[in-house]
């Protein structure tokens, strides 16, 4: 498979390339990135057909969606499929600090929750401006769950239950100004409830479907039963699938490296790159629409390209069915 193959959502009719690029990088997460970088990773993006963008108000305070714009409208606006998100909307603040949230030197916009049906349509709005595109393709709920707002989960959830947030969405989609919305999430329990309470196309699943963890997998035939795309985010755990000891956010425990390693140790022994395995694993499940891989720059991104686009030998999937490193059920790349 290449990255640049498309691949089309049946009931949205969204379609993506198999690999996208998440663009939170562009927002200089962790340290400071440079336009010029985030202009590098976007052009060797395109170069290799990538065609699918997320990105996200929170990113950078704001920064990502004026730099990830500025690129894309450089380009037919049908040439390129592309997302944002809601659920914060960015208020001027000159207190903001070199590093807030994880992002260095953002720009002076503090991030405020916001699920309603004003709020929903505010951060809507500001996002077109920063983007200068009128219609992005698919719109995600970003971060709504216990994992972010803990014991404060019930009353953002109910601002988009009870306080319109689902009904401004539902109407966006309904005039067209979008073509599909779900969630934006790390934990898929949340995308479970919200597929009871709305009519949601597509979310945006971060490292809950990887070649690490599949406790989802249920989710994920019940998501490709009813027809709803999964774009996988996140595959390589926040890292420790790619030569880092970072997992979900945080240093790994010892079962997750031990567990990475017996993956490490069953990669090298049929010489397959462990990353590329990482990549390539979770769009064998139907419900899958994409990988979203993040880039600082042209040689990040190029390298991913290049695992992804990895032969690895079908047998080598069965090995690891056997060895218990991938869970019963779980489809494999053929």
């Amino acid at each position: 498979m290449k990255v640049g193959d498309q691949r089309t959502h049946a009931r949205s009719t969204v379609t993506v390339t198999a690999m996208g690029l998440g663009c939170a990088q562009m927002g200089s997460l962790y340290r400071v990135t440079s336009y010029a970088e985030s202009a590098g990773a976007f052009q060797a993006a395109w170069d290799a057909g990538i065609r699918y963008y997320d990105t996200a108000p929170f990113y950078g305070f704001t920064r990502s969606e004026l730099r990830l714009g500025t690129m894309l409208t450089e380009h037919p606006r049908a040439s390129y499929t592309l997302s944002t998100k809601v659920g914060r909307v960015m208020m001027p603040d000159p207190t903001v600090g070199a590093l807030e949230d994880g992002y260095a030197e953002p720009l002076p916009f503090r991030p405020v929750f916001d699920y309603t049906h004003d709020g929903i349509l505010r951060s809507f709005e500001a996002s077109q401006r920063r983007l200068g595109i009128l219609a992005p393709d698919i719109l995600y709920v970003h971060d709504i769950g216990r994992f972010t707002h803990g014991e404060r989960h019930a009353h953002y959830w109910s601002q988009l239950t009870d306080g319109g947030g689902f009904r401004a969405l539902t109407r966006l989609r309904d005039e067209k100004a979008i073509k599909a919305f779900g969630l934006g999430v790390n934990e898929f329990e949340v995308i479970e409830a919200a597929i009871e309470v709305a009519d949601l196309d597509i979310s945006m699943l971060a490292g809950r479907y990887t070649l690490l963890e599949q406790a989802s997998l249920p989710f994920m035939d019940a998501c490709a039963a009813r027809s709803i795309g999964i774009v996988v985010a996140g595959a390589f755990n926040s890292g420790i699938l790619a030569g880092s000891n970072k997992f979900n956010y945080g240093d790994a425990p010892a079962d997750i490296v031990a567990r990475v390693e017996a993956l490490r140790s069953a990669c090298e022994a049929e010489g397959v790159t462990l990353q590329a395995a990482a990549l390539q694993f979770p769009l064998a499940h139907p419900a899958a629409l994409t990988v979203v891989s993040g880039a600082r720059n042209g040689e990040q991104i190029r390298a991913n390209i290049g695992w992804f686009e990895e032969p690895i030998p079908a047998a080598f999937w069965t090995r690891l069915k056997e060895r218990g490193l991938i869970a019963d059920g779980a489809p494999v790349p053929a």
